[in-house]
């Protein structure tokens, strides 16, 4: 009986070789949560995107090489010159991976309301990180947009400092159109065409923002998710801005990136209701999130209960729950 060759031959070993981390960006599973939809008694399906595996551990990697590359390619960031970004973290993480790899000095301005694995993770990529205080009254861990007023400051001093590029995901178009080239395309053609809805937690909205142009050329409804309290894309309440959910809800209204998005509506999740929907994605799905991605589960299972019953909804798990060990998501 003839013996199976299984060994690849060296041209497809090479294939499958990559030049650099930077491309291992993008291409990240789709996950059918049934486990969790069963156990919260749901009619529909919920699908994740698990772009909390990418080297940067978040959805950002994808803004931060599509800001870079796009930089690079029109010669407003010229080489070997400096970068510079505010960021809670995970914008700063991805962003230290493409410029250590390409070559250019990177500064992270981060709030001290952030967690301090995100601060560590940075500067063991290479990145210098500037840490600025919070307001008086600010709460660790709760990052409110006063807060991030600050950090925008120390950010635009730093820039014209040290004469460098900023990367401003806040503005940049290169931010939403990875989303519309990349996480758009990708759950569409992963779930085989059958998503009908498309939910995510806004920060710069560059995810939401450039998904929904792409989904909406598909028919597929997208949601603006934001935390009680800080609901101003909805123009509801906004005297809550100490929320714990890092990365967005920064009250700020009017984000460049879903001006003139196409989105079906919007859903309000409280600190408690990510944390306990990010403790049941680990705990039945095995799928260690952040508390956005808790707040994604919470708002997919929302629409599926109303607005969305019988549909198939999906989110992206947006960073990984290792960037929360030292807050209160995974405390008994």
């Amino acid at each position: 009986m003839a013996s199976l060759d299984t060994a690849s031959s060296p041209e497809q070993r090479d294939d499958m070789i990559l030049p650099s981390v930077i491309d291992a960006i993008g291409g990240t599973p789709l996950v059918d949560l049934s486990r969790v939809v069963a156990h919260l008694g749901l009619e529909g399906r919920i699908l994740a995107k698990l772009d909390y595996l990418m080297p940067g551990f978040s959805k950002k990697d994808r803004a931060a090489r599509g800001i870079i590359e796009a930089a690079q390619a029109d010669g407003s960031l010229l080489p070997g010159q400096t970068v510079v970004e505010l960021t809670s973290g995970n914008m700063g993480t991805g962003l230290a991976i493409v410029c250590g790899v390409l070559g250019h000095p990177f500064v992270a301005v981060m709030s001290a309301g952030n967690s301090v694995e995100r601060a560590r993770m940075m500067r063991a990529l290479g990145a210098e990180v500037v840490i600025v205080p919070q307001n008086p009254g600010g709460t660790p861990g709760q990052v409110s947009g006063a807060d991030l007023a600050c950090v925008e400051a120390a950010a635009q001093r730093i820039t014209a400092e040290r004469g460098a590029f900023r990367a401003d995901q806040f503005a940049h178009a290169a931010n939403p159109a990875a989303h519309e080239t990349g996480t758009g395309p990708e759950i569409w053609d992963q779930s085989d065409g059958v998503v009908t809805a498309f939910c995510d937690f806004a920060g710069s909205g560059g995810t939401l923002g450039g998904a929904a142009r792409f989904f909406a050329r598909h028919g597929v409804r997208c949601y603006a998710v934001e935390p009680e309290g800080a609901e101003v894309i909805a123009g509801g309440r906004s005297d809550r801005p100490d929320h714990p959910i890092q990365g967005g809800g920064y009250m700020m209204a009017d984000l460049d990136h879903l001006r003139g998005a196409p989105l079906a509506g919007h859903v309000t999740v409280s600190g408690a209701q990510a944390r306990l929907h990010a403790r049941l994605l680990a705990q039945c799905e095995g799928i260690f999130g952040g508390y956005s991605s808790g707040a994604n589960l919470f708002a997919a299972a929302a629409l599926l209960r109303e607005r969305e019953r019988g549909g198939c909804v999906a989110i992206v798990i947006c960073d990984s729950g290792l960037k929360y060990l030292s807050t209160d998501l995974w405390d008994d």
